[in-house]
C-alpha cells in the first residue's frame, strides 16, 4: 500500500557504498516548480567512504545541486527509476482498471511517485525513501513463474491484480525496459525474467536469448542467459550483474546509462552518439582501449543481429566513485523488420546511424582502431555467426518458422554488408 498519499514533493535517497550490504541515506530529493533538486546529507558528506552518486552531475558538496542544461532532474537518479514496462506496472496498481490507450500511458504519474513507489531492489546502487532515518524495503513476495507470467499478461490487459500477484510483479517495477518482467532470486543469484508478449509475433524471447548467446561465443563480455518453460511459455533469465553476493547480504554495484554519460534526457535521446561515448570512455575508463574495442564490437554484433535498439539506456557503466567501467552488454534484442535498409538508434559516424559496416569502418578512428583492425572485427564476427548459428538455435528449441524469418533478415542481413567488401580495402 502507498504510504502517504501523493503528488510527493521530497524523497530520501539511500546507496550501498562499495562493498557494503547495508543502505545508508545519502541525500534529499525535493520539488522545486517542475524540477527535482538533489542535496547530500550533512552526515553523508562527512563519512570517510562517502562517494558521489555520479561527480558529473552530483560532486561531494554541501547545498542543492543545479541541474544540467535541458535536465528536469539528475539523470544519474533518473537511471534508478523504472522505464514502460514498470511505469505500467505501477499505473495498474495505483489508478486501477485502465483501457485501451490509456493502458500505455506511462506519463500519468510524477517522477517522485515512480521512484516512490517502485520495488526496493532496481537497478545500480540506490533506493528512495520517505524517511532519512529508517530504511523501509519493498521487499518482494515469492511467486512462481507461472504466477508471474500470469500476473504480467493481466497488467498488459490493464486489469487491477490480486494483493499477492500484486506485490509479487510490483518487486520487479523498478527496472528498465518495455517487455514485461519480474525480478527472481535464487539462493546466490539474482535474475530478471523476461517474459513473451501477447503482441508478439514471433518468438522475442528466443531471438535475444540467440543474441546473447552468440556474442558469448565471439567474446563479447554479455550478462549471463538461459532459457526456461513456464505455464508452457518461454521465459529468458538474465543474470543480474550489478549485484554481488556476500555472506551477509547483498553488495549492489552502481551504474550509470550511457544517456548519463553523455548528458540527455529521453528527449534528446536521438541525438546520442557512439562517437561521443567513444570521447567519453578515452578519458574517463578504465583500460580505454580494451573499452573502446568492446564498445565497437558491440556495435557492430548489434548490425549483425540486427538490433536496431541500441538507444543510449541499453550501454551503462559501473561507478565506484572514481572511475567508470563498462558493464556487461544487455537487452541485445533483435528487432523485426520488413525490408533491408535500416538505422541503428545511436549515430554512428557524424550524422549517420545506416546500420551498415562502411559507416562503422569510417568511425573506427574513434575507437583507436584502424580500418583493418574494425574489419578484422567485423569477418571475424561474420565467422562465428554462420559456424554457431545451427547449434545456437537448437539450443533455443527455435522453431524452423522462426529461424528462417530470422535469417538474413534479423541476423547477417544483406544491407549490412553493401559496399564492405570495397570499403574495407
Amino acid at each position: 500500500m502507498m504510504s502517504s498519499k501523493p503528488p510527493y514533493t521530497q524523497a530520501f535517497a539511500w546507496i550501498w557504498l562499495p562493498g557494503e550490504t547495508q543502505p545508508v541515506v545519502a541525500g534529499k530529493l525535493n520539488l522545486d516548480g517542475d524540477n527535482l533538486l538533489f542535496n547530500y546529507g550533512k552526515s553523508y558528506l562527512e563519512r570517510d567512504n562517502a562517494i558521489a552518486i555520479y561527480d558529473v552531475e552530483l560532486p561531494l558538496k554541501p547545498g542543492a545541486q543545479g541541474l544540467l542544461a535541458g535536465l528536469s532532474m539528475p539523470n544519474c537518479i533518473r537511471d534508478a527509476a523504472p522505464d514502460a514496462w514498470g511505469r505500467r506496472v505501477l499505473i495498474n496498481r495505483l489508478l486501477g482498471l485502465l483501457k485501451g490507450a490509456d493502458a500505455n500511458n506511462t506519463t500519468q504519474l510524477d517522477e517522485l511517485t515512480y521512484l516512490l513507489e517502485s520495488g526496493s531492489d532496481r537497478i545500480g546502487a540506490l533506493d528512495f525513501q520517505h524517511s532519512a532515518t529508517e530504511y523501509v524495503p519493498r521487499s518482494p513476495v515469492n511467486a512462481s513463474l507461472e504466477e508471474l507470467l500470469d500476473a504480467a499478461a493481466l497488467v498488459e490487459k490493464g486489469i487491477p491484480l490480486t494483493p499477492e500477484l500484486d506485490q509479487a510483479l510490483h518487486h520487479g517495477s523498478s527496472i528498465g525496459g518495455a517487455r514485461p518482467k519480474a525480478l527472481i532470486e535464487n539462493d546466490d543469484k539474482k535474475y530478471i525474467a523476461k517474459f513473451s508478449s501477447s503482441t508478439d509475433l514471433y518468438s522475442v524471447v528466443k531471438a535475444e536469448f540467440i543474441a546473447m548467446r552468440l556474442a558469448t561465443l565471439m567474446g563479447l563480455d554479455v550478462a549471463c542467459v538461459s532459457m526456461e518453460q513456464a505455464a508452457n511459455k518461454d521465459v529468458l533469465l538474465i543474470e543480474r550483474f550489478d549485484r554481488v553476493y556476500a555472506h551477509d547480504g547483498w553488495q549492489r554495484k552502481a551504474m550509470v546509462s550511457g544517456l548519463t554519460l553523455l548528458g540527455l534526457d529521453e528527449m534528446m535521446a536521438r541525438y546520442a552518439s557512439y562517437e561521443d561515448l567513444a570521447e567519453i570512455i578515452r578519458h574517463h575508463f578504465r583500460d580505454a582501449p580494451g573499452t573502446l574495442k568492446e564498445l565497437f564490437s558491440r556495435l557492430v554484433f548489434n548490425i549483425l543481429c540486427g538490433n536496431t535498439d541500441d538507444h543510449a539506456r541499453n550501454h551503462a557503466a559501473f561507478w565506484d566513485g572514481t572511475m567508470l567501467s563498462l558493464t556487461p552488454a544487455y537487452d541485445i534484442c533483435p528487432q523485426g523488420r520488413t525490408g533491408n535498409e535500416a538505422t541503428q538508434a545511436m549515430l554512428i559516424s557524424g550524422e549517420n546511424r545506416m546500420s551498415q559496416f562502411t559507416v562503422c569502418l569510417d568511425a573506427a578512428q574513434h575507437f583507436l582502431l584502424s580500418r583493418e583492425e574494425a574489419s578484422t572485427i567485423i569477418k571475424h564476427q561474420i565467422a562465428v555467426i554462420e559456424s554457431n548459428w545451427d547449434a545456437v538455435c537448437d539450443e533455443a528449441n527455435l522453431s524452423e518458422t522462426d529461424r528462417t524469418l530470422f535469417w538474413r533478415r534479423q541476423f547477417l542481413n544483406p544491407f549490412a554488408l553493401e559496399g564492405f567488401a570495397k570499403a574495407k580495402e
